[in-house]
């Protein structure tokens, strides 16, 4: 493809942002599904504070109800996978027709496991789909820059939740390593003294979570 728009790149970051949400709060939500549904009455509260969220629920069976599914909620995994959607369809010229089929076919899955009772199969359809997005984006676009826009952006979404759940500094190291030379080839403009500060806080003896969900948050 020729050259791309500022308004583009802005939609491929964003795709690449909230495709990693969904996959990431997914997992989350899909590992913790038993203690929610049978574990002590408040589990949630803790759930929502762990991945930064206000907790608007009234008790544990309407977050496990409303937090995957309801549309109303900004927050919630399905508002996060429609805002991956509305990119994906806009971006259909640059990612291809079969790359926006998976992000399609996430939502099929999503709205079949809100309208079961054992919705745990349906949800980790999404989460496959959603890697089969990324597996065929990386085969079918042609455009390397398209590609590193959309990883710059997983990349930034990975770092940011994990920093937030404040994941073993072995497993921040290896992300941040991996962000960095995307970011550097996705062509966007970016701030590289914020790429500099990553690189140092994550040899920190102690390591400052919420200084890298800030740095990584004003990268671009």
């Amino acid at each position: 493809m020729g050259i791309i728009s500022i308004e583009q790149a802005d939609r491929l970051y964003w795709l690449g942002r909230y495709t990693e949400r969904v996959y990431t709060t997914l997992k989350m939500f899909s590992k913790s599904f038993d203690n929610l549904i049978d574990g002590i009455a408040d589990s949630y509260v803790e759930f929502c504070k762990s991945i930064d969220i206000p907790n608007v629920y009234e008790d544990k069976a309407d977050f496990v109800r409303r937090y995957p599914f309801d549309t109303a909620l900004s927050d919630s995994i399905i508002s996060n996978l429609n805002r991956a959607y509305d990119n994906a369809i806009v971006l259909r010229e640059n990612i291809g027709s079969e790359s926006l089929a998976y992000i399609q076919l996430a939502i099929y899955e999503m709205n079949k496991a809100a309208r079961s009772k054992a919705p745990l199969i349906e949800l980790q359809k999404v989460n496959d789909n959603l890697l089969a997005f990324y597996g065929i984006a990386d085969d079918q676009i042609d455009s390397e820059n398209v590609r590193n826009i959309i990883k710059a952006g997983k990349r930034i979404e990975r770092i940011d939740m994990y920093a937030r759940l404040g994941v073993e500094k072995k497993e921040l190291r290896r992300e941040i390593n991996r962000m960095i030379p995307r970011v550097e080839k996705s062509g966007l403009k970016h701030d590289k003294e914020k790429l500099a500060s990553l690189r140092q806080l994550i040899e920190e003896t102690e390591i400052d979570y919420y200084k890298i969900v800030a740095e990584v948050e004003s990268i671009f």
